[in-house]
């Protein structure tokens, strides 16, 4: 068996093409593993522009944002393995053993770190609660948008699409674009799920009607959808008798959420955070099993891809430096309160003097807020926001070794809201 690889990244998108650059660059031995034919991810299908801002300070579509990736791949020494599907990852003394399988047959790798960058799934039809029959006709967005994007296929020629999820937004303009009528977007929240960008330049630009605090209860059709119920949902997500509508259409297109893609991890036996339904890491971006690393969607849920590469930057930096046989600091939680959907990295080490990039997710929309981090009844910084957001990630950087803080602090982060909307 050949010598084992320091750095073996697991997923080729956004997230795992960075990473292995970043590790590739700091002098380690990488390996990137790829499920699909090509590297990219779901960026591949997506042609719309408003990538890259904060990274490049243009407006990429999706091809091309990938593209300034590959390329610096292709001129790096990085093995690269496609059409791989890793089917065992075992922990050793010296590292891990990585079983995969492609058109060569079966095949055993071993290495010192992994990264995982496998990134989020769409939640699908059978995950939410649509009674009625099972006709074809029902798709997720990103599958609409295979379609249209990829395999130049319209789906449908009037639709109907639950979810405000920013996936959803814009299928709805690209279909209008080719064609198809979009009856309505019924979101069951009482707002928005998307950028506020996305629900503008969509919905609003098109004269697509968004319908909060509704949703679907009913599918009809035999072979094909030809019409869907919706009605009115209380503040406890619960259909209002009476306020039900038949509507017809022949496809109905979900975006009702992402989960991140972590049977790799909860298989090694890593600790997740139910917020964020991915790993619990810390500042290294490291998980709780030494030499497992997270970034990306697989970690948690962004919204813009910038930070799923930075995630992914950092994760490979990380992983290229870890050396197995130091002693570790002891890293202190960050609890979040009530206020906060979640907070990542979950642990912080306070001793490194370095700057620790932390995102996070307001729980309810807050005008005047202030976001406050503290210690032991202390507050160690605060910083005021206009508008907060649950779909709008924030990020910060903090040098947590300035404020001299022991290993048995106890650190909280929260917002304080001077008007909140729930």
């Amino acid at each position: 068996m050949k010598r084992p690889y320091d750095v073996t990244v697991i997923g080729g998108g956004p997230a795992g093409l960075a990473a292995a650059l970043k590790a590739d660059e700091a002098g380690a031995r990488v390996l990137l593993i790829e499920r699909e034919a090509r590297m990219g991810g779901v960026l591949k299908q997506c042609i719309h522009d408003g990538f890259g801002l904060i990274r490049y300070g243009e407006r990429l579509t999706g091809p091309e944002y990938v593209e300034r990736f590959t390329e610096s791949l292709r001129q790096r020494n990085i093995t690269c393995l496609v059409q791989t599907f890793v089917t065992a990852v075992d922990k050793r003394k010296e590292g891990f053993l990585l079983t995969v399988v492609n058109v060569n047959g079966v095949a055993a790798y071993r290495t010192k770190t992994i990264v995982l960058a496998t990134g989020c799934r769409e939640r699908t039809a059978r995950q939410v609660a649509i009674h009625g029959t099972r006709p074809a006709g029902i798709f997720t967005a990103g599958t609409a948008q295979h379609l249209v994007n990829l395999s130049g296929q319209m789906p449908t020629k009037r639709c109907v699409i639950l979810g405000s999820g920013d996936i959803g937004l814009i299928m709805a303009r690209r279909l209008t674009l080719e064609g198809a009528e979009v009856a309505g977007v019924y979101e069951a929240k009482a707002e928005p799920s998307g950028l506020t960008r996305n629900i503008a330049q969509c919905l609003k630009d098109y004269d697509i009607p968004l319908h909060l605090s509704h949703t679907v209860t009913r599918a009809f059709g035999e072979r094909r959808l030809d019409a869907v119920e919706v009605a009115r949902v209380d503040g406890a997500m619960r259909p209002v008798p009476g306020t039900e509508k038949r509507i017809s259409c022949d496809a109905l297109i979900l975006s009702v959420g992402l989960i991140p893609e972590n049977e790799i991890a909860e298989s090694l036996g890593v600790p997740m955070d139910q917020g964020t339904r991915g790993p619990v890491c810390n500042s290294d971006f490291m998980t709780g099993v030494p030499g497992v690393f997270s970034c990306g969607n697989a970690l948690h849920v962004s919204d813009l891809v910038d930070y799923v590469s930075e995630s992914g930057e950092l994760a490979g930096a990380a992983a290229a430096g870890y050396q197995q046989e130091a002693v570790r600091k002891r890293d202190v939680p960050v609890r979040p309160d009530d206020s906060l959907q979640y907070i990542v990295p979950q642990k912080i080490n306070v001793h490194d003097g370095i700057e620790t990039v932390l995102y996070f997710r307001s729980r309810h929309t807050v005008r005047d807020g202030t976001f406050a981090i503290e210690a032991d009844g202390k507050e160690l910084f605060e910083k005021h926001y206009r508008n907060l957001r649950p779909p709008e990630m924030e990020r910060i950087e903090l040098d947590f070794s300035s404020f001299g803080l022991k290993e048995d602090a106890r650190i909280t982060a929260r917002i304080r809201q001077k008007e909140g909307i729930r």
